[in-house]
């Protein structure tokens, strides 16, 4: 690619074919660099989601808790199968476009191999096609996976949180239930706290390891994520000048992906605001002073908003969506402009 634009193109004096060919490999990279990022952090990542595991063994099968769960992570299921299949087809319908073509082309037929010129005579159609063919699968599989995962992990965390605000909000009516049943002799307001009491000790303890596990999800992925968002801006500013005409297959590549990653952000921080108003929703002023505390505590982690965010420069939202929308709109009228 860099042959390409800063050689051959320039040479042969055609910026419309340097500016898409230079879109289409800039795009390509996200995969890589994402690859490249887990691999240096794969540690952190298999200890993410042992972690995961482990959380997710220790809630009892078929409660209300793991059920609330569960319902939540369909979602998240749908929504990485959708992205996976939008960002797979995408790839297929470019590999194919250029077989049901009649006549000799490539995936993109102003892009040259070095080598391979002149680049529609057998052998060098047949391996230069070889050789797009497998870049395109490598460019899609890639961030089609890495970034389901990601949305599975911090799905799984905004289904906990979720969960957990659930549970709240029937806790004093699981209490009174809890005694009623037991039929005990004391008095039922204090065996109702003791019971809130054990139910608060395991609630904080789930709501502390899904902070601590989300935590370890932003520090693996703010690099790769802050890298993908630069890609994807310069990338998407290229398509455009390119005109879409030229690019209309690598716009909703490069936008479905900028947009998912921010609705994930934007999902657990909904999931997070969720919980803070179940834990001041919870009855606690029916609570002994000794829960109360505790119900205070969880208040105060609860409001420091759980996130996802770009290298800890931008939280991954849909203000900074539309954000990135506005600066890659910006860029390219002004750009736009001075080409003119």
């Amino acid at each position: 690619m860099l042959w390409s634009v800063f050689s051959y193109f320039t040479r042969a004096d055609d910026v419309l074919a340097g500016i898409v060919i230079f879109s289409l490999g800039v795009s390509s990279e996200i995969g890589l660099v994402k690859l490249c990022f887990m691999y240096a952090n794969i540690d952190k990542i298999q200890k993410i989601t042992e972690g995961y595991l482990k959380s997710d063994a220790a809630s009892a099968r078929n409660s209300r808790f793991s059920k609330n769960i569960l319902h939540t992570m369909q979602s998240v299921k749908k929504r990485g199968v959708i992205f996976w299949l939008v960002i797979i087809s995408n790839g297929v319908v470019y590999l194919v476009k250029p077989i049901v073509t009649p006549g000799r082309h490539f995936m993109e037929d102003q892009f040259i191999i070095l080598g391979l010129e002149p680049k529609y005579e057998t052998p060098n159609y047949e391996i230069g096609f070889f050789m797009m063919a497998v870049g395109v699968c490598v460019t899609c599989y890639l961030p089609a996976n890495i970034t389901a995962y990601l949305i599975t992990v911090a799905g799984y965390s905004e289904a906990q949180f979720l969960a957990l605000g659930h549970e709240l909000a029937n806790l004093w009516p699981d209490a009174q239930l809890h005694c009623r049943a037991m039929n005990l002799s004391q008095s039922v307001n204090e065996q109702a706290n003791e019971y809130v009491k054990m139910r608060l000790r395991e609630l904080v303890k789930i709501h502390s390891t899904n902070v601590n596990l989300l935590r370890d999800i932003e520090g693996a992925f703010r690099g790769a994520i802050a890298v993908e968002f630069l890609l994807l801006i310069v990338g998407l500013i290229a398509e455009l000048l390119g005109g879409l005409e030229n690019t209309y297959m690598q716009v909703p590549f490069a936008l479905i992906q900028v947009s998912v990653d921010c609705l994930t952000g934007q999902r657990v921080m909904d999931a997070n605001l969720a919980l803070e108003r179940a834990v001041y929703d919870c009855r606690w002023e029916e609570f002994d002073a000794s829960n109360r505390r505790v119900v205070l505590l969880l208040l105060q982690n609860a409001q420091k908003v759980a996130t996802l965010s770009a290298g800890g420069i931008a939280t991954l939202n849909f203000s900074c969506l539309m954000a990135v929308i506005k600066s890659i709109y910006s860029a390219y009228t002004t750009l736009r402009t001075t080409m003119k």
